[in-house]
Parts: C-alpha cells; sequence; structure tokens
C-alpha cells in the first residue's frame, strides 16, 4: 500500500522509472511519448546531460542557502539572464519554487506597492473569466477557473471577473476580430469604473490561455488596449506566463508577440524545465523603487526562494531557450505540430478549434462544428481522451468546462521543444487513435 496521497484517491498510477529524450517509461517499461510536457513543464525532455551536471556540480559546492542571509552566484547569473531578455522596464527578478508562489508574490507586490506611494485604497484586482492562476488561495481567486474556486470560495481575496478574449466562441457574426478584441477589452474599463478605480491594484492575464481554454492567443490589438486602459487607471498590469512563458510560444516571453509592457510577469514551469521546482516573479524598476525608497522591505518570502541548486539549473535552461536556440526551435516546430494536426483534424467532425502558438496547441471538442455545440458534460469526454491517449503511450492535457466552468471539453498539446518530426506524427497518431475511442 502506499502513503503518498495522490491526486485522486481512486487512482493508481503506474511508476515513472525513468526519463528519455521526450518520453517517460514506468516500472513494467513501457514508454509514453510527453505530449504536454506534464503540464507544459519538460521544455528539453527528461534527460538533459548539461542540465543534470549543473545540478550534480552545484549541489557538491552549494546546495543551498537561505536568502535571509546569503544571495548565491546561481540566483545572480540567472536574475541577469532573465533581465537581458525581459521586456522593456522589467529590472528585477525574485525567486520562488513555481507557478503560484509566482503569483501569489505577484499579488502580494502589488499590494504593497500601493501602500508605498500612499494609495492603500487599492485592493481589489480584476482577472477574466476561464483563466487559471494556480492553486494557492490568493491565485485561485484570481483566476477564473470555476470549478476549481467553487469549494474554497468562501476563502478568496475579493477579485472580480471579464469576459476573456476567446474567439472562436466570443466573436460575434461580421465582427472583425480588431472590433472583437477592442470590445471585450474595454469590458476592463467598464469594470474598472463599476468598482472605483482609486480601489484597483491590477488586472492580471494569461497572454496565451492555458490549462482552463487551451492555449487560446489574444487577437490583434487586445493587449495594446489593456494596457492603455491600465495606464489611464492607474492600475498594474501583470501577465501570468506561467504555463506560456519561457519559449513555449515561440519567443522568450510570451507577451513579446503582443507588443505589451507589463509591470509584473510570473514565470515558472518551463523556467527550470522540471529538473529542479523553480519559478520567479519579475517587476519594473519602478515597482521595485517604491519599495527601495520606502520601507525598504517586501513583507513576503519563502524558505527555498532562491534556491542555489535551481538557479543553477535554470540558468543552463535558459541558455539554451536563448543562444542555444530552442526558443527557435519551439516557434518552427509549433509551425509543424500545427500542421500535422491540422491535416489530421482539420475536418474531423468533433474537432471545432485547432489553435495556439509555438509548442502550445490546444483542440476544441465538439458534438456539432457547424452549430460548436459542445458535448453534454456527463459524457467527460475529457476525462476518456486522457484515458485513451495513455493507453496508446501518450501524455496529453485534456481539460472540460472550457466554455464555462461546466460544458465543453478541449485537449491541451505542450510537448518538449526537442521533439523531432517523427515524434510530431507519432503524437498525431497517437491522438487519432485517442479520440476515435474516447468519441466511439
Amino acid at each position: 500500500m502506499s502513503h503518498v496521497f495522490p491526486r485522486h484517491t481512486k487512482v493508481r498510477p503506474p511508476v515513472a522509472r525513468r526519463g528519455d529524450g521526450a518520453y517517460i517509461i514506468d516500472a513494467e517499461g513501457r514508454r509514453y511519448l510527453d505530449g504536454s510536457g506534464g503540464a507544459a513543464v519538460s521544455c528539453l525532455g527528461h534527460s538533459d546531460p548539461e542540465v543534470i551536471a549543473a545540478i550534480q556540480a552545484q549541489a557538491e559546492q552549494l546546495a543551498f542557502a537561505h536568502t535571509g542571509f546569503f544571495t548565491s552566484e546561481p540566483a545572480e547569473t540567472l536574475a541577469d539572464r532573465l533581465i537581458a531578455h525581459a521586456p522593456e522596464g522589467i529590472e528585477k527578478v525574485y525567486f520562488v519554487s513555481g507557478g503560484s508562489e509566482a503569483v501569489e508574490a505577484a499579488l502580494k507586490l502589488a499590494r504593497q506597492y500601493f501602500l508605498e506611494i500612499g494609495e492603500p485604497a487599492r485592493h481589489r484586482v480584476i482577472a477574466r473569466r476561464q483563466s487559471y492562476h494556480g492553486n494557492t488561495l490568493g491565485a485561485l481567486a484570481t483566476g477564473g477557473n470555476a470549478w476549481r474556486r467553487e469549494p474554497f470560495a468562501p476563502l478568496m481575496i475579493e477579485t472580480s471577473h471579464i469576459s476573456p478574449c476567446y474567439d472562436y466562441r466570443g466573436r460575434a457574426e461580421g465582427e472583425s476580430a480588431e472590433d472583437y478584441g477592442q470590445r471585450v477589452a474595454n469590458e476592463l474599463e467598464a469594470e474598472l469604473l463599476r468598482l472605483g478605480p482609486e480601489t484597483v491594484l491590477a488586472f492580471v492575464a494569461e497572454p496565451v490561455v492555458g490549462a482552463t481554454l487551451g492555449a487560446v492567443p489574444p487577437v490583434p490589438g487586445y493587449f495594446r488596449r489593456i494596457r492603455e486602459i491600465c495606464d489611464a487607471h492607474g492600475i498594474l498590469l501583470i501577465l501570468d506566463e506561467v504555463m506560456c512563458g519561457m519559449g513555449r510560444t515561440g519567443t522568450l516571453f510570451a507577451c513579446e508577440q503582443d507588443g505589451v509592457r507589463p509591470d509584473i510577469i510570473t514565470i515558472a514551469k518551463g523556467l527550470g524545465a522540471g529538473y529542479q521546482p523553480i519559478g520567479a516573479m519579475l517587476c519594473s524598476g519602478a515597482i521595485y523603487g517604491a519599495i527601495e525608497g520606502g520601507s525598504g522591505f517586501f513583507q513576503h518570502g519563502h524558505t527555498y526562494s532562491g534556491h542555489p541548486t535551481a538557479c543553477a539549473a535554470a540558468t543552463v535552461v535558459v541558455d539554451k531557450l536563448t543562444g542555444g536556440g530552442l526558443t527557435d526551435r519551439a516557434r518552427t516546430m509549433g509551425e509543424t505540430l500545427d500542421a500535422a494536426l491540422r491535416a489530421a483534424f482539420g475536418q474531423h467532425p468533433h474537432v471545432g478549434d485547432i489553435r495556439g502558438r509555438g509548442m502550445f496547441r490546444g483542440l476544441e471538442l465538439v458534438a456539432d462544428r457547424d452549430t460548436k455545440e459542445p458535448f453534454a458534460p456527463d459524457r467527460a469526454i475529457h476525462k476518456a481522451v486522457k484515458r485513451a491517449a495513455f493507453e496508446a503511450g501518450l501524455i496529453c492535457y485534456p481539460m472540460g468546462g472550457t466554455i464555462d466552468g461546466l460544458r465543453g471539453d478541449h485537449i491541451l498539446l505542450a510537448p518538449p521543444f526537442i521533439l523531432t518530426e517523427a515524434q510530431v506524427e507519432e503524437l498525431v497518431g497517437k491522438l487519432s487513435t485517442a479520440l476515435d475511442a474516447a468519441l466511439a
């Protein structure tokens, strides 16, 4: 009997024994193609020798030093690497151990920033429906994932939600993509005016929405309008790139493709590529300056912040994503994957939309392509696809509640950037097998 508290007490998963490039091998010797990078984590695959060597070397020299007493060379080096590639105005890096911690740090920094500059009335956050920002309470409250939020609603901070930028279902007939983007972006201003702009800290959004919507990118001009509204009302723009960042969409920071300048960015997952738990919250020089010129103390912290071994691993990851060319590979192989998905499922009677950027792709499943009618929730199509894909030797990331937290099914794909063309064919073939089995 296992003493591990599992994600689901009625499911006994196989034991993962070894990693081999884009594959995970279980204790029985069965190979699984990792078509989702776990949860968009394993961008370098599961056996990168240079990252492993960096971890070994750092552990031999210094495994851990608490940031209440020390900084470390790996943390300083990694911060330098990130800021060298960060959007304009981003100047400081606060290290954490994962995505939820990064979002919590962003929310707390936003609140303290306004305290430091003498605007204590600001305490509210606005985000989007069908977003996901993490499972800790502040991050969960900010997210718009209805079924994850519901049991814990009494414990949550005050957040309001506007419409997502969800072109497939949100754009009206005859409406241009640009007009649609402006319309849903303007919901932010309407919500600010309803709440009182002087009470709002920040707007939080994923540049490309991941787990809850399935790799949904914004339409052109959407984030430029969002930035204008934030500036007009003095609120911060926090972009959550925990899932879509670090090269996943074909640029190191996902927001680069939309020409938007955030005040705070959160990253994790691909930052450590799964080799060590690490995340980060990056902020503007202006925000840092308010703390530095005020109390001087960010009232926050975690035991493993800036962990030297994790930072050493992540530095190699970032070097591979940038100078090593793997972000460029994510873009080009992403186009290969997209073409293969469209060839296989573009006319599939139950695939309504194929979307995404880079190695971050989503397929929305429907009962009827013409009407976009979703499958009945009680069919739990996403669960059937996950089971069938795993049985076929493919790890993918299907989710339900795509439309409103109850209705809708999608499949998220986020494979390692090292994927070969042959493995793209393998992925699409196994996914086709799984769809046939799940929809039978």
